[in-house]
């Protein structure tokens, strides 16, 4: 089923794996074309049949409980990302010849002959808000635009809507990517490579080959990270259409053909006339909200997409400025007593934790939770020198206080060993215990939540409530 063999969906048997965010779209979309589809789903819990009746009153079949065997008849699967390549369901489909799509493959597959390109964003940390902050700039460039793929709109409505975009900024996940073989983005960006999801992906270099994908077939520019030299090598292996440049982006002064920083100025020596010599100011450090380092350089691989694109200096500027990042990323809270409290509960992992923790100079840090496989040595020998205590909360805590114990023995640690609601309101007093004027209280726990709370934004809420009481009590 190569690109321009499947024009009529008509009859074409096409069996979705996984109900949910991504596969009750695709579902009703090939439907729509015509398709027969059938959608299996291994779980048959209560709200898996509500979903399900919801599909079979269009026609659409259903198979709750199985989503191991393949469907007779089954020309195509379109398989939800989450989905496990090692799935028997895929080993079947390969026996059988039959190819798999991902729903990202399906959208790039189903655009049509005058669609806006796409400017594509992955990395283990960051991608949201790099995807929102090129938003931003795309927007103050006057062009129609939108922040799709992993977040925001669906990309198979933005593809398939009534709305005409003039260029798409695409967030796409390594599970996204690895089942997205035709997809070829204008420009696109890895931000970083950390180890994770490395259960899903079975190993490091699956994981690093999946994220490369996003540069195969670009067109003007690949960016990549000159502080991560896997970013680099992704580059240097990736097929890309003749006359496309590779181009960094650092937190020190660029070279030619890179961004960077210059005097707390944004910088673009890449995208202007002669950048052996010359550079063009973009914005100022200032204009990035927070300037913490590990956003200044999202703000400069936006910026690079955007200047590939052809946007002026001054919309990145514009885009910046107006740019406001989501809830429980490195949101400041509050300043109780001359101590600042931070929310960055979506550093769910040891990578984003590290970026966090590098921000601020004397840290009071809130950790833990469940750790998924992660290993804390690095990042604690890394930031120790900036932790005034640590308190630890979770299941996983004890990972954590063992590789303090290894690397910043001086470092006062309180455990919490509670789960109960109030565990939250606990940490922050104790944390507000060990904090001195002018300290950081940094909630950036390098876990998932789901140990204690039902997500990150809910262990953030709990952190900002606790920082009020606090607040209300000084």
């Amino acid at each position: 089923m190569g690109s321009q063999e499947v024009t009529d969906w008509q009859g074409k048997h096409v069996t979705v794996a996984g109900l949910g965010v991504s596969g009750i779209p695709a579902a009703k979309v090939l439907h729509g074309l015509g398709a027969v589809v059938t959608v299996v789903n291994d779980g048959d819990d209560e709200r898996s049949r509500a979903q399900a009746a919801e599909l079979e009153a269009l026609g659409i079949t259903v198979r709750l409980g199985d989503g191991a065997t393949l469907p007779e008849g089954t020309e195509l699967i379109v398989t939800a990302p989450g989905w496990k390549p090692d799935k028997p369901l895929f080993a079947a489909a390969a026996a059988a010849d039959v190819p798999v799509w991902g729903d990202v493959e399906l959208a790039w597959r189903l655009r049509g002959p005058d669609a806006a390109p796409w400017l594509a964003v992955t990395g283990t940390n960051g991608k949201t808000t790099t995807v929102q902050m090129l938003a931003s700039i795309l927007t103050a460039a006057g062009l129609r635009t939108a922040a799709v793929g992993n977040i925001g709109v669906s990309l198979l409505d933005a593809v398939l809507g009534e709305e005409r975009y003039d260029v798409l900024a695409v967030e796409l996940s390594s599970y996204q990517l690895h089942w997205a073989p035709s997809l070829r983005a204008h420009s696109g960006a890895v931000l970083n490579l950390a180890p994770d999801h490395l259960d899903w992906h079975g190993s490091m270099e699956a994981y690093a080959a999946d994220k490369g994908r996003i540069y195969e077939g670009n067109r003007v520019a690949c960016v990549y990270n000159l502080a991560d030299k896997a970013t680099e090598d992704l580059v240097r292996e990736a097929d890309v259409e003749e006359g496309c440049r590779a181009v960094g982006f650092t937190l020190g002064t660029p070279g030619p053909s890179q961004l960077g920083v210059v005097e707390g100025i944004l910088v673009d020596r890449a995208f202007v006339e002669n950048g052996q010599k010359n550079a063009q100011e973009l914005a100022e450090v200032s204009d990035v909200k927070p300037p913490a380092p590990h956003n200044i350089a999202n703000a400069l691989a936006a910026a690079a997409l955007a200047r590939a694109f052809g946007v002026p200096a001054a919309a990145v500027r514009d885009g910046l400025r107006a740019f406001t990042p989501d809830a429980h990323r490195i949101a400041h809270v509050a300043d109780v007593d001359g101590v600042a409290y931070v929310d960055d509960s979506k550093a769910t992992n040891t990578h984003a934790a590290e970026a966090s923790l590098a921000a601020y100079e004397s840290i009071v840090w809130i950790a833990g939770g469940l750790a998924k496989g992660a290993t804390f040595d690095e990042l604690v020998a890394k930031s120790a020198e900036r932790l005034r205590g640590v308190v630890l909360i979770g299941a996983d805590r004890a990972l954590i206080r063992e590789a303090l114990v290894r690397h910043a023995p001086e470092v006062p640690v309180v455990d919490l060993d509670r789960t109960d609601t109030g565990a939250m309101l606990a940490a922050v007093r104790e944390a507000r215990g060990l904090a001195r004027k002018g300290d950081t209280v940094l909630l950036a726990p390098a876990c998932a939540s789901m140990d204690m709370f039902a997500n990150y934004n809910k262990r953030g809420d709990a952190f900002a409530e606790a920082v009020r009481e606090l607040d209300a009590s000084a």
